[in-house]
């Protein structure tokens, strides 16, 4: 069986092609930018989502050296997401399906970067650190469902990280660039919010841009907001592994690239006699190939869907998903 996934929640738009034994034949993608470097604006998103869809499939078959008639089965992010982007993006799979006569299902957006990272590293029953602009959670699986031990309170890393990017004058994506800046800073104290096993950010991000206006350089501040942010997810990260007895940590989302988390996490990891896996950088933003992906186990498992009943969901939990492909 080969799937094509089409991704849409966010500022990429991708389309990715998978096979059954979880071969990425071709993971094309286009990313929004905002003109002014202020973050998304959901329906210029949208509209540019609608603009590329056509040339990214192409592309997507082309690198595959595929057809529409090699396709078996179509993917799309149901949610959650913005829905101007999630809207396009289903919009493009109902009519892809339909003109090509593919069945079609919905996938969560959240899970689906879980499933490629399970599928690409081989890690089984881990605890999953999934970090992403709007997502901060850490998962397990149990019972049927991907259960979240603890999130973020208020905003997910990744925007946390952005915004202070942005406050800065950074261009976006700003998270990237942080942590390279962050290379040549020292510690300053910030505040540390962990609350049980839930985080948040919004107050640690208000202390760093306070310091920058009193004239704290900015190389200290991205050191040490990374560290801060890191700590408190390596923390809860720690206690869920020892509550539920488990050895095995999955670094995935689009923050899964920062070389200093998965630093943080695969010491941790070490020190406890588990083991740590990171998904591969080219898998770990938003993407089509982990919709393709996730498209497959689930159509497997019989969670199909009529293509006149196509929707979305920019609010779907992780913790909402039915995981009828794991016994």
């Amino acid at each position: 069986m080969i799937c094509l996934g089409i991704e849409a929640t966010a500022h990429t738009f991708g389309i990715g092609i998978c096979d059954d034994k979880g071969n990425v034949l071709a993971n094309e993608r286009d990313m929004y930018k905002p003109k002014t470097g202020w973050g998304i604006i959901p329906m210029d998103a949208g509209k540019h989502h609608l603009e590329v869809a056509p040339k990214i499939l192409e592309q997507a078959l082309k690198t595959a050296k595929l057809t529409m008639d090699d396709i078996n089965l179509i993917s799309y992010s149901r949610g959650p997401g913005l829905p101007p982007c999630l809207y396009k993006g289903k919009d493009f799979a109902i009519e892809t399906a339909k003109k090509y006569k593919k069945p079609l299902v919905g996938v969560n957006h959240c899970v689906s970067h879980i499933e490629i990272g399970r599928q690409t590293t081989g890690l089984k029953n881990p605890v999953v650190v999934y970090v992403s602009g709007a997502n901060t959670q850490i998962i397990s699986f149990s019972e049927g469902k991907y259960r979240i031990f603890g999130e973020c309170m208020d905003i997910g890393v990744g925007n946390a990280l952005d915004k202070f990017g942005r406050a800065m004058g950074l261009d976006f994506p700003q998270a990237p660039e942080i942590e390279q800046i962050a290379l040549k800073g020292k510690w300053v104290d910030l505040p540390y919010v962990v609350k049980g096993m839930d985080l948040s950010f919004s107050g640690i991000l208000t202390s760093c841009i306070q310091k920058r206006e009193k004239g704290e350089s900015l190389e200290n501040l991205c050191y040490s907001i990374q560290e801060t942010f890191f700590s408190m997810l390596t923390e809860v990260t720690e206690r869920a592994l020892a509550h539920l007895g488990k050895s095995e940590v999955l670094l995935t989302g689009g923050v899964a690239a920062n070389k200093r988390l998965q630093q943080m996490l695969k010491t941790m990891a070490k020190e406890r006699g588990g083991k740590f896996e990171v998904v591969p950088r080219d898998l770990s933003g938003d993407q089509g190939a982990m919709i393709a992906w996730n498209g497959i186990i689930a159509y497997k498992s019989e969670q199909k869907m009529n293509p006149d009943k196509a929707d979305v969901d920019s609010r779907w939990r992780t913790d909402d998903v039915e995981i009828s492909w794991i016994s």
